[in-house]
């Protein structure tokens, strides 16, 4: 079968069950904490190390927070130490993110990410998945077409940008790191990214204004961009071409998220901000 057959079927497969476990936030919390422990299992296959450590380390943090969210929303409660945890939580994974940005156009390979790989599974990717559920719960309660609507721009970012680049791409993005990125195609993404906030802010959330959900998807697309760029320099330190084979045509778990693992602590800060 076409590689390009098998990214079809089984990015479709994936979206699919990501729709449905939108049912309620009981599945929703389930396949995101699902979708965490298989990037943990990755992300330990990588750095070819055994035990539950970043198992534990996910678990813990994954469930507390999550407690603390359905607890405070269920009993229409505003607590201000929790909501100042949660703010302290995206400023340091954002300035986690900053560091490994250094180190993407700065350093010629990952040694403090390798070195301090407990801190960034903390921030870079457990806190991932904490805010993805965060973003389904904004507003004090569970709502799935927020973070359905941030999903639909990322699926149309990588899916055009991947089209686009290979169709039309000449001029390399970052040709060290990722050889067949291009400029072309990040552009494109970009820009159907752009175009996708409208449909979003139609047809599926108008919370937002359309001004909002266009800046989100630009954030989605730098910010998933970098985030693709990080893990593929990282995956290149380690001599690994995928981070595990669950998606045929797509690689493993983290191949398929490493966007939105990078941009959602962005995303979600900009999303409290309006």
């Amino acid at each position: 079968m076409k590689e390009s057959y098998k990214r079809v079927i089984s990015g479709s497969i994936y979206a699919l069950i990501f729709i449905l476990s939108l049912y309620s936030n009981l599945t929703f919390a389930l396949l995101t904490f699902s979708f965490g422990i298989i990037c943990t299992y990755e992300f330990n296959k990588l750095l070819k190390q055994r035990g539950g450590k970043l198992y534990i380390l996910f678990t813990v943090f994954y469930v507390f927070f999550i407690l603390l969210e359905n607890y405070f929303n269920s009993n229409e409660i505003q607590n201000s130490f929790f909501n100042d945890l949660k703010g302290s939580l995206v400023i340091l994974t954002i300035f986690i993110s900053i560091f490994l940005l250094r180190d993407l156009f700065i350093s010629k390979d990952f040694p403090k990410f390798l070195s301090k790989k407990y801190y960034n599974f903390i921030f870079y990717i457990s806190c991932a998945f904490i805010f993805i559920f965060l973003i389904g719960n904004l507003n004090g309660k569970y709502s799935p077409s927020i973070i359905l609507g941030c999903f639909i721009i990322i699926w149309v970012n990588d899916s055009l940008a991947y089209i686009i680049g290979k169709k039309f791409g000449r001029q390399k993005l970052f040709y060290s790191i990722s050889p067949k990125k291009t400029v072309e195609g990040f552009l494109g993404g970009l820009f159907f990214s752009c175009i996708s906030a409208s449909f979003v802010s139609t047809f599926i959330n108008d919370s937002f204004t359309t001004q909002n959900w266009l800046f989100t998807a630009i954030i989605i697309s730098v910010f998933g961009t970098l985030g693709d760029l990080i893990e593929s320099k990282f995956k290149r330190e380690l001599k690994v071409k995928d981070s595990g084979s669950i998606l045929p045509g797509h690689g493993g778990m983290l191949d398929r998220l490493d966007s939105i693992i990078f941009a959602t602590p962005y995303v979600y800060f900009y999303l409290k901000l309006i």
